[in-house]
């Protein structure tokens, strides 16, 4: 087979250890894998080098990295998929993850809400047992702390009708049907994020979950949504997106916005006179910068997936442009685009940011000032003097 490599910079540990940039592409492909499994080189690298190479059997291995891969590592083999993937470079479907690809047992079903303003979402994960009775597994999920909250019981379908309507009435939310290999991961995966100081309230999980489910925990999941609405998450995110409730109600942990909140009102506050144009310049480079921070490694992992499960469910909900909308923008973080010009999520982090500075005005009504911004300290000492 003939090589079929882009122009790249391999890592010299890589050729030293015999692999040859101008081989063919099976053959080097060959080396990556031999080089890999004698566990002599970063992955990394090796990853970054599959990445240069043309061909559909690098597309394959790399899948398979990413199945084991995290953190920094796992961002380095997306990378390099989505540079083939430019390339015109696809993993076959025999490539996904096993766990997409593996049955659950017979009478597996499940519910989810959406999230609400904290993060939280409601999932039921159900089977059906002998006698007409279900057993199910009612769970809250957090955005941000993994799983608050796990219960199991059996009941019968028409309490579970019941259940429904009744959680959907107080709640104001609705309930929708979804893929219970999902709802498994979901719950598999959010069990995971739960910190170990916690555990303890939901630390009966795995055991409840045996009791439905007898295969292992799924530990990778390709996100259903890219197949559901393949052609929507190739086009632009629409700013429409933004007037959704669950948009609205959706909040970014203070700690990660609130240093580009604190410095877009230091531009705007700054006792040192500058021009609007110059304070309009201060405000977007502190917005790019957020975006640029708040969309990439881990936090940008998380929002994405946010980004997909929020499509998932608006189009299980019957609510397919919206959705179409969603997965656009989780496909612009997946695929690394550079998003700090788009208008979408320059829209979203400056409903973020404004969220901020709405919750500090509050607080700040609610609370005896005893410490003035220097702004401040200047009017007032103004008002002062004019009333001499």
């Amino acid at each position: 087979m003939a090589s079929h490599k882009e122009p790249a910079t391999f890592d010299p540990n890589l050729i030293a250890a015999g692999f040859d940039p101008a081989a063919a592409s099976a053959d080097a492909v060959r080396k990556l894998g031999e080089l890999r499994a004698a566990g002599n080189i970063d992955d990394a690298a090796i990853a970054r080098a599959l990445g240069a190479i043309t061909d559909l059997s690098a597309a394959v291995m790399l899948t398979e990295m990413e199945q084991s891969a995290s953190g920094a590592l796992r961002r380095e083999v997306r990378r390099a998929l989505y540079r083939l993937h430019q390339r015109g470079v696809e993993p076959p479907a025999a490539a996904q993850p096993a766990a997409e690809r593996e049955p659950l047992p017979s009478g597996i079903s499940a519910l989810m809400s959406p999230p609400d303003r904290e993060g939280v979402r409601i999932i039921w994960l159900m089977r059906a047992r002998m006698g007409g009775k279900i057993g199910r597994i009612f769970a809250l999920d957090s955005r941000d702390e993994g799983l608050i909250a796990c219960e199991a019981s059996e009941v019968t379908r028409r309490e579970l009708k019941a259940d429904r309507e009744r959680l959907e009435q107080n709640a104001g939310t609705k309930l929708v049907e979804v893929d219970g290999r999902f709802a498994d991961f979901l719950l598999c995966d959010a069990y995971r994020r739960t910190p170990e100081s916690r555990r303890g309230r939901v630390g009966s999980f795995l055991f409840l979950r045996a009791e439905l489910i007898p295969t292992p925990p799924p530990s990778e999941f390709r996100h259903p949504v890219y197949d559901d609405l393949a052609t929507e998450a190739a086009q632009d995110p629409s700013l429409d997106l933004l007037k959704e409730p669950e948009f609205l109600e959706w909040r970014l942990p203070e700690p990660l916005v609130k240093k580009y909140a604190d410095e877009i009102q230091g531009a705007q506050e700054s006792v040192i006179v500058v021009s609007p144009i110059q304070q309009r310049e201060r405000v977007n480079e502190a917005i790019e910068r957020a975006l640029e921070s708040l969309l990439s490694g881990d936090t940008g992992e998380q929002i994405r997936r946010s980004l997909e499960d929020l499509a998932y469910f608006m189009a299980r909900a019957g609510r397919r442009q919206q959705a179409g909308w969603a997965v656009a923008a989780a496909a612009k973080i997946r695929d690394h685009a550079d998003v700090k010009r788009d208008a979408f999520f320059q829209a979203w982090i400056r409903m973020q940011l404004g969220a901020v500075f709405a919750e500090e005005q509050q607080r700040a009504a609610e609370e005896p000032r005893l410490i003035m911004t220097p702004a401040e300290a200047m009017r007032s000492q103004q008002q002062r003097s004019r009333r001499r």
